[in-house]
């Protein structure tokens, strides 16, 4: 799979790209990053990638012809199969684990970051498939949150866990669902004990304590 991300701040990435799940699942080759600087995609000396909305009003707005150049020089665009472009967006629709098991499915995902007041609304009308947030708050830039996907959708992907059955009883597998409390040892620690029935070995027992039955 490939995973695509439109940003400003492309060393946002650099980091969390390197680390952990998504570093190895680089390294087994079952996901590609790739990070887009608009910057590259403006056409003045001073790389302008925003400007002061129309009408007046605070703060700046992202231009839609660096987003748009970008798209194309990936061959990637609204309403393909097997591919998606996701628009960052306070006022998207809510990121869940369906959407990740979704998305995990996909050849190739797109994310646009936005960021500053906001984004050219040619670009949620006419280029991508879906504005999307990932909760009821507002992020300095959409980076934060397209690592939150990325990271979500990556670990669904076959043979990137180590384990598979580690992603089959997950909170959020299905609305509602949480997962179950875990321990390790010591068994004791300042007097909080393990509950028993997880140290009986009876497997019965353990899957209806698990189950809150």
């Amino acid at each position: 799979m490939k995973i695509n991300f439109l940003t400003i701040f492309p060393d946002f990435f650099t980091t969390p790209l390197q680390t952990s799940i998504l570093k190895r699942a680089v390294a087994k080759e079952l996901v590609e990053f790739r990070v887009l600087n608009l910057r590259d995609f403006t056409t003045d000396k001073h790389q302008t990638t925003d400007q002061r909305p129309f009408g007046g009003g605070p703060g700046m707005v992202m231009m839609v012809e660096p987003i748009d150049r970008a798209l194309v020089s990936l061959g990637v665009a609204k309403g393909q199969v097997d591919r998606q472009i996701i628009l960052t967006s306070a006022k998207g629709e809510m990121f869940t684990q369906k959407g990740a098991q979704h998305l995990a499915k996909l050849q190739e995902l797109t994310i646009i970051c936005g960021h500053y007041e906001g984004v050219d609304e040619r670009v949620a009308l006419h280029l991508v498939d879906a504005e999307v947030r990932v909760g009821d708050y507002v992020l300095t830039g959409g980076e934060a949150a397209a690592i939150v996907m990325a990271d979500a959708v990556t670990r669904l992907l076959p043979g990137v866990l180590g384990n598979e059955a580690s992603n089959q009883d997950e909170s959020h597998n299905f609305p509602g669902k949480l997962a179950h409390p875990q321990f390790t040892k010591p068994a004791v620690y300042r007097g909080w004990e393990v509950p028993e029935v997880l140290l009986s070995g009876d497997h019965e027992k353990i899957k209806k304590w698990r189950s809150g039955k």
